[in-house]
């Protein structure tokens, strides 16, 4: 019995292995195209607006965050007070009943929020998030195909942002919805 869970334990690892070698090389999660992950000195991010930052993001001039590459997202579409992220749910998102994590729709939300608040901000100044809370109304598995989070700014102040966010299938059906607050610092 041992060995076989074993067995078992050892081919998911070389599995996930195998895609995340796959990502590595290629350089962006199925689907996307090229852009490189990793973080941005906290020097260069003093000399964007938030704005240009997450342009950066969209356009591959700026690196995407280790999460993207690990969960498969990208970035894709940003505007003053609103930001998009795709991504396309597989099997290495599952919870053990075999629906997509909800970790997932809270980080594609989390993320999508917080950029859009972090788009509305000058130079120097940056964001981090208080407190987010989502809404799981519809089951994500690997045949719902890809989705879309947006997160769209609410209010923003000189100390405190909110935003809201959904998930929708291709269908534009709401998947998971959300709300998050976040804090305004001066870098």
């Amino acid at each position: 019995m041992k060995s076989e869970s074993g067995e078992r334990k050892r081919n998911a690892t070389d599995s996930l292995a195998e895609r995340s070698l796959f990502s590595r090389e290629s350089g962006m999660p199925s689907g996307a195209a090229s852009k490189s992950y990793g973080t941005v000195s906290a020097d260069r991010q003093k000399e964007m607006t938030g704005l240009e930052f997450v342009r950066g993001l969209v356009d591959g001039t700026l690196p995407l965050n280790t999460i993207a590459e690990t969960l498969g997202y990208d970035i894709t579409e940003a505007e003053s007070g609103r930001v998009v992220i795709t991504a396309e749910p597989n099997d290495t998102h599952l919870n053990p009943a075999g629906t997509v994590h909800g970790g997932f729709s809270a980080t594609l939300l989390d993320s999508c929020m917080g950029l859009a608040i972090l788009s509305t901000l000058e130079k120097g100044v940056g964001q981090t998030t208080l407190e987010f809370k989502i809404s799981l109304v519809r089951p994500i598995t690997t045949h719902t195909g890809p989705i879309t989070a947006e997160g769209v700014v609410l209010s923003r102040g000189r100390r405190v942002g909110t935003a809201e966010g959904r998930i929708t299938d291709s269908k534009g059906r709401v998947l998971v919805h959300g709300t998050t607050t976040c804090l305004i610092f001066e870098r």
